[in-house]
């Protein structure tokens, strides 16, 4: 399983947001800063969110992400704000292995098996759900999807990689859902990254346990409530004792 640091950006700052409110917000400096320090933490990959993006459905962060692919020596996947084949093509290509469909895959699934058609391997659909539906535009308003049918919408058009948000736990340092994760690891054949809530290295591997592919980590890290580093040498050692 890989853990992800997550880099939310809103108004060229890192923030982190309770429960996706975009009002309720807490500053943490340069996202170029954070990037630098997550990946000299060890960090595998990084998960970077436009959240200016998600909400308007225009980035106005794109330049603060090509610096961070600049700077990093590791993928990192991106979303927010990615509408179009135009907006694709143009985060690829600075330096970003992969990106993250979300209002856009609800709105416009033809947009995603274009995507998958021309990046099969670098394209991803983010499913956050809300009272059991899936919200788009920033989590600001609910589509008449289910969580699991939407997923299985993706996963016939070819997709490979969800992330999976249950917006309820977001930023609440209260655990992950793990039951609401695990419907959707056993719904699906796609790689699951599981995200929201994650409150300590034990909810990590208990994630881990449930066949979650990876862990998108945010307040945690940035609270100390959990040392990145522990974090993944014991999820590292974890697997390893599995063999896997």
């Amino acid at each position: 399983m890989i853990i992800y640091p997550a880099i939310d950006i809103k108004e060229g700052r890192c923030v982190r947001l309770l429960q996706g409110r975009f009002e309720d917000e807490t500053v943490f400096g340069s996202p170029v800063a954070m990037a630098r320090k997550w990946i000299g933490m060890g960090a595998q990959w990084l998960h970077i969110v436009d959240l200016d993006g998600a909400r308007c459905g225009v980035s106005k962060n794109r330049k603060t992400i090509s610096e961070i692919a600049l700077v990093s020596d590791i993928p990192i996947q991106v979303g927010g704000g990615i509408r179009t084949m135009d907006d694709i093509d143009v985060v690829l290509s600075s330096g970003v292995k992969r990106v993250i469909l979300g209002t856009a895959a609800v709105n416009n699934p033809q947009l995603v098996s274009q995507a998958l058609a021309k990046y099969p391997e670098r394209i991803a659909v983010g499913i956050d759900a809300k009272d059991g539906k899936v919200a788009i535009e920033g989590w600001e308003r609910l589509s008449d999807h289910t969580a699991i049918e939407f997923a299985k919408m993706m996963e016939r058009l070819g997709c490979k990689v969800i992330t999976y948000t249950a917006i309820a736990t977001d930023g609440m340092l209260s655990g992950p859902n793990l039951k609401a994760m695990q419907e959707m690891i056993q719904a699906v054949g796609m790689e699951v990254i599981a995200s929201g809530g994650v409150s300590s290295i034990q909810d990590l591997v208990a994630l881990k346990e449930i066949g979650a592919a990876g862990a998108i980590t945010g307040k945690a890290i940035y609270t100390s409530a959990i040392d990145l580093e522990q974090a993944l040498q014991i999820i590292d050692r974890n697997q390893a004792d599995q063999g896997l």
